[in-house]
C-alpha cells in the first residue's frame, strides 16, 4: 500500500544492518590485535598486519584506536627504507624479463632482426641486454642481420630478483642488483612507518567501552554505577566556534592602514557615496565637456537629481577659473554652468572626499597635514571578469610647503616597501587636477613584466587657490588601485566560496 515507504525502510535497514557489521568486524579485529599482544610484546605494526592478512594502514588504525584508551598499549614509531615494484616489475613476475622473452622468441635456426624487434614488446631493451649477457649473437653475413642464440638455456636472473622483493626479502637481493633494478625503473624505494607496539600498566584481552558522557538514560536506570568513563584530557582543543571571517577585502584594507598610520597619517571621512559633480569634477578643474562626465562613464542619479548646498563664494572662484581663468592660468574658456555641477553622481574616485578635506583645511590657519582614505568608488563599465561597476581606491594627500615631486616619489616608494613591493618606475602621465603626474608601475616576478599598480600627481594651482590655501602650499596625491584577480566573482557576489573567505591570506601583489 505504501511502496515508497516499504523502500525506504528496506534502504534504512540494509545501511544499519552493513554499519552493525563493520562495527562487529572492528572488535574482532581489536581483539585479535591484543590476543596477539598477549602473546608477544613488543610487536611491529607490519608484522601483525602479516599475520592477521589485513592492511598495514587498517591495522595503524585499530592499534591508534586502542591506544586511545587508558594506558592498554604504547607505542613507537620507526621508519625504515624497503623496495617495492612498479607496474612493469610486475609484469615481468609474470610473464619474465624482457630479454627472457626476446630469446625465447629466437628460433634454433635464427630470426632476421627487423621481424624479432616487431614481434616482441620491449625488444629494444631486451636485445640489448640479452646481447650484454652473452644468450644472442648477430650474424650479418646475410642480405639481412640474423639475430641467433648463443646458448641453450638461461636463468631469469631479474625475474628471481624480483620475486625476493615481491616477497619482502630484500636482504637476498645484493645492492648492485637493487641499483641496477632501480635504474630499469623495475623497483621503487620506499620509507615505511611503522608502530612498535608494547603492552601498557593496564593491558587486557577484554577491553571495556569507556563511555564519554553521562546520558539520563544511564542516571535513570542507575546503569552510571557499572559503567567506566573515559577521563576528559582538558588539554585538548575545543571544537573551532563558527563565526565570522573578514573578507580578503577587508584583510587588505586593514594591511594599508596600518601601513597608512605607521607613516603619519590620519583617516579622512569617506562616507558620502553620492556626491555632486561640483565636488566630483568641477572643484578638480575637470571641464563640464570632458567625457568622463557622460553618461557611459559615470553613474547619475535620479532622485534626487541636485544638489543645492555648494559653497556659493568657492563656486564663483571656481567657475572663474574654468571659464576666464585666474591665478595665472587661462582657464578652459567655455561657458561654465551652474546647472551641470549641480547634477549628483555616484562619486568616480575618492578624490572628491579629498578636495572636500582641503577645502575645510583652508578655512583654518595652515599646519601641514597628512590624510588618506581607502572606500568604494563606481564607474559604469562593461561587466566581466575582472571589471565591475565599484570597486575600492586607496589614496592619500599631503600638504605641506614647498613640496615638491621628489617628496612624492619618496612617500610612494616607503608605501610599496612596507607592502614588499620594491622595485619601482614612475612614467609621466596626465590627469586633469595634478600636474605633474605619475603612474606607477612594479615588476610582477611571476609575470615577468612591469605592471601598473598606481598614480600619482601634484594638485595644480587651478584646484588648490580656489580653495584659499596659500601659493607656496603644495599638495601631492598618492593613488593606488591595482590589485587584480583572474575573475572578480571569485572574490565579491552571490558565488563567492565561504572556505575561501574563511582560510584565504591577506591578498598580495
Amino acid at each position: 500500500m505504501y511502496p515508497c515507504r516499504s523502500a525506504c525502510l528496506e534502504i534504512h535497514n540494509h545501511h544499519l544492518a552493513k554499519r552493525t557489521l563493520k562495527i562487529e568486524m572492528e572488535k574482532n579485529l581489536t581483539d585479535a590485535v591484543l590476543v596477539l599482544l598477549s602473546q608477544k610484546s613488543p610487536m611491529d605494526s607490519d608484522e601483525i598486519a602479516r599475520h592477521l592478512n589485513v592492511s598495514h594502514q587498517h591495522i595503524v588504525g585499530v592499534i591508534k584506536s586502542i591506544e586511545a584508551m587508558d594506558h592498554v598499549i604504547k607505542t613507537e614509531q620507526h621508519s625504515r627504507k624497503q623496495w617495492e615494484l612498479t607496474e612493469e616489475g610486475k609484469e615481468i613476475i609474470k610473464n619474465g624479463s624482457h630479454e627472457a622473452i626476446l630469446w625465447q622468441h629466437v628460433p634454433n635456426d635464427g630470426i632476421i632482426m627487423d621481424e624479432l624487434m616487431r614481434a616482441v614488446p620491449n625488444a629494444k631493451v631486451g636485445f640489448n641486454k640479452a646481447m650484454s649477457l652473452g644468450w644472442i649473437r648477430l650474424d650479418k653475413t646475410g642480405p639481412k642481420p640474423l639475430v641467433l642464440r648463443k646458448v641453450e638455456t638461461i636463468g631469469d636472473a631479474v625475474q628471481d630478483c624480483l620475486n625476493k622483493i615481491n616477497s619482502l626479502n630484500f636482504d637476498d637481493v645484493s645492492a648492485q642488483n637493487k641499483s641496477d633494478l632501480k635504474k630499469r625503473r623495475l623497483i621503487n624505494e620506499i620509507v615505511i612507518k611503522t608502530f612498535r607496539v608494547f603492552r601498557d600498566e593496564k593491558f587486557t584481552t577484554s577491553l571495556v567501552k569507556e563511555e564519554t558522557d553521562l546520558t539520563v538514560d544511564l542516571l535513570t536506570d542507575n546503569l552510571w554505577k557499572e559503567k567506566k568513563f573515559k577521563p576528559y584530557n582538558f588539554n585538548a582543543f575545543g571544537v573551532v566556534p563558527v563565526r565570522g571571517y573578514l573578507h580578503p577585502l577587508m584583510k587588505v584594507r586593514t594591511e594599508f592602514r596600518q601601513i597608512f598610520l605607521e607613516m603619519g597619517f590620519t583617516e579622512m571621512p569617506t562616507q558620502r557615496y553620492v556626491e555632486s559633480s561640483f565636488w566630483n569634477f568641477d572643484a578638480l578643474f575637470q571641464p563640464q565637456q570632458h567625457p568622463a562626465r557622460d553618461e557611459q562613464d559615470t553613474f547619475f542619479i535620479s532622485k534626487p537629481m541636485c544638489t543645492k548646498n555648494l559653497p556659493s563664494e568657492y563656486v564663483k572662484r571656481v567657475e572663474k577659473v574654468h571659464s576666464v581663468g585666474d591665478y595665472g592660468s587661462s582657464g578652459y574658456g567655455y561657458e561654465w554652468k551652474i546647472e551641470e555641477a549641480e547634477k549628483n553622481v555616484l562619486r568616480t574616485h575618492t578624490t572628491a572626499s579629498s578636495i572636500r578635506m582641503l577645502y575645510e583645511i583652508a578655512k583654518k590657519p595652515f599646519k601641514p597635514v597628512r590624510y588618506f582614505s581607502i572606500d568604494r568608488v563606481f564607474r559604469n563599465e562593461s561587466l566581466d571578469a575582472t571589471h565591475l561597476a565599484e570597486f575600492h581606491q586607496v589614496e592619500g594627500l599631503i600638504a605641506g610647503e614647498n613640496l615638491s615631486l621628489g617628496h612624492l616619489m619618496g612617500i610612494l616608494q616607503e608605501f610599496y616597501k612596507r607592502l614588499g613591493i620594491e622595485k619601482l618606475r614612475f612614467k609621466p602621465a596626465y590627469n586633469p587636477y595634478t600636474e605633474p603626474s605619475m603612474e606607477i608601475f612594479s615588476y610582477h616576478t611571476s609575470l615577468k613584466k612591469w605592471v601598473e599598480i598606481g598614480n600619482s600627481g601634484m594638485f595644480r594651482p587651478e584646484v588648490l587657490l580656489p580653495l584659499g590655501l596659500a601659493e607656496n602650499v603644495t599638495v601631492i596625491a598618492p593613488t593606488m588601485i591595482k590589485y587584480g584577480i583572474n575573475n572578480i566573482r571569485d572574490l565579491i557576489g552571490p558565488r563567492v566560496d565561504l572556505a575561501m573567505i574563511q582560510s584565504s591570506p591577506i591578498c598580495r601583489f
